[in-house]
């Protein structure tokens, strides 16, 4: 079977800010300034043409960066993405522009996406028949609700008959019978052999149309199979982490941000299309061990001097 999609020690490495002047420094200074935050750190899988993934994990796990990284909405920081076919991401109100109308928003995302005005004028009708939101296809989005504004998303990505599908979240707003129409557009995807990325908290709606699922903790993968071996795991990780105390689960969350301030050491093999666990255990849960303090850069006498330098001949020049 070909492979769709494959992610070779992918890293999405932002910065983080606490002014504006931040990030003047950060241009300025030859290290950099501010602090880092790795969204996703050395991911490694690969998806094949008929898979449909369900990636989980807690909020803040870094599953919205994956999505837009397979989608080719944002690059990665190191690593490679290699995607064969057309992909398309499905989010609440993704690409969709508040002051146009719905209507106008069809036009304009088929336009981005290389349909000729012909293309577009035939796609029309399927779309705006899916998305089913009558009279409001005329009005401007920003008066859409959640699950208005899902539904035309969903609807203009499933009529462009993308290569790939990424769903994140947009079925988690709406009702049972949108649902169900979603539900059944996806499986005539899946029997085409179209590939499918669905990124939900409901563990029931990925147990029900998944085949594999990707695990994602703290920016890393956890685990990577069956949805049968991997989704248990996951489910006694949360059953453990319910468990702790307030206390325990905000030293946890803080160690997870300092573990995800840190470029973490690449293993040395990994197995992109298997189950795997993640190199390094998350701290805080059962016998999982503690993470180490990050150590303070020998360099930061440096930065400090070249602030001082830089803010000097800011004041001479002023």
């Amino acid at each position: 079977m070909d492979n769709s999609v494959v992610f070779e020690h992918v890293t999405k490495k932002y910065k983080m800010y606490k002014k504006t002047s931040d990030k003047l420094l950060d241009l300025a200074l030859p290290q950099g300034y501010g602090k880092d935050f790795y969204a996703l750190q050395n991911i490694n899988f690969t998806a094949k043409k008929g898979d449909v993934i369900g990636i989980i994990g807690v909020n803040g796990a870094g599953k919205s960066t994956m999505s837009n990284l397979i989608s080719g909405v944002i690059p990665p920081t190191q690593g490679k993405v290699t995607i064969k076919g057309e992909a398309a991401l499905i989010s609440i109100a993704a690409g969709l522009n508040n002051e146009l109308t719905g209507r106008e928003n069809i036009e304009l995302k088929c336009l981005m996406l290389g349909f000729r005005k012909d293309e577009i004028e035939r796609l029309m009708p399927d779309i705006i028949e899916f998305a089913d939101i009558g009279e409001f296809i005329d009005q401007p989005v920003k008066k859409y609700s959640s699950g208005m504004k899902s539904r035309l998303g969903f609807a203009i990505s499933v009529n462009i008959d993308p290569d790939i599908l990424v769903i994140d979240e947009a079925l988690s707003v709406g009702d049972k019978t949108f649902y169900q129409k979603c539900v059944d557009k996806m499986n005539s995807f899946k029997d085409k052999g179209k590939t499918i990325f669905f990124i939900s908290h409901s563990i029931g709606q990925v147990k029900e149309f998944c085949q594999k699922a990707l695990w994602l903790e703290a920016g890393e993968v956890r685990a990577f199979g069956p949805v049968e071996e991997v989704v248990p795991k996951y489910e006694k990780f949360i059953r453990e982490f319910n468990k702790l105390s307030k206390e325990e689960k905000k030293q946890f969350n803080n160690e997870i941000m300092e573990r995800r301030s840190r470029a973490q050491v690449s293993p040395k093999s990994k197995t992109p299309d298997t189950l795997e666990s993640s190199s390094t255990p998350v701290p805080g849960i059962g016998s999982l061990s503690r993470l180490k303090p990050k150590k303070k850069s020998s360099s930061l006498w440096l930065n400090s001097l070249l602030v001082i330098v830089l803010l000097i001949g800011v004041a001479v020049l002023l």
